[in-house]
């Protein structure tokens, strides 16, 4: 991958190269794939966001074909901000994730289907204050597939809290995206090394294809 330069995969080989792979089942999660981050001029825009977006798409197919969920998350809060907490007192832009606000809306480009679920969090991570590890138990899921924006923030932060709620993580490398190419592969680095397995989008779509519906 290109992320593991030479001189990072020897430092770390050996600690930190170990895959722990799919498990028996899993669900893809499409992480906060709104306007604020896909559209030009947004206060989010990442040029890498938008390419994420254009990437997940076939794995999304995928997964509807082989009958694995995408649960898809979005960020709302009410019009004080104080569903945010600190998160929002730390980047006030934020408050105008709200209600009404059109760049909310998911990017129509790889859209939630009638199928899919939605949730809304308040916080980086999908799991924080979510019904979201609840919710992959009772379905009978042990592996989450990630994808969204950002990869150094909330993907990063949900890829930390899926493995302490005891997941398989799996990051398809090309379906997240940043605004800035630097904090997108150390974050990269980072989750291949600790919490998950980063893979090539092909070889994802290879094992949903796999999958039995």
């Amino acid at each position: 991958m290109a992320f593991l330069t030479d001189d990072l995969h020897s430092n770390y080989a050996g600690l930190f190269d170990t895959r722990t792979g799919f498990g028996k089942s899993a669900a893809v999660i499409s992480i906060d794939f709104i306007d604020f981050y896909t559209q030009p001029g947004a206060p989010f825009y990442g040029k890498g966001v938008v390419d994420a977006v254009i990437a997940s798409a076939p794995l999304y197919a995928a997964a509807r074909e082989a009958g694995v969920p995408v649960i898809y998350t979005n960020v709302l809060y009410d019009a004080a901000g104080s569903q945010g907490g600190m998160f929002v007192r730390k980047v006030p832009s934020l408050r105008r994730f709200v209600a009404g606000e059109p760049l909310v809306a998911f990017d129509e480009r790889i859209a939630p289907q009638p199928q899919d679920i939605v949730i809304t969090k308040h916080h980086s991570s999908a799991f924080f204050g979510t019904p979201l590890s609840t919710m992959l138990r009772a379905m009978g899921h042990d592996t989450v597939i990630l994808t969204g924006c950002s990869t150094s923030g909330c993907v990063r932060a949900t890829a930390v809290d899926a493995v302490s709620h005891g997941f398989h993580v799996i990051v398809p490398a090309e379906c997240v995206g940043d605004r800035h190419d630097a904090p997108h592969a150390a974050a990269l680095f980072d989750m291949n090394a600790k919490y998950g397995d980063v893979m090539p989008t092909a070889e994802v779509i290879e094992h949903l294809q796999r999958v039995e519906a």
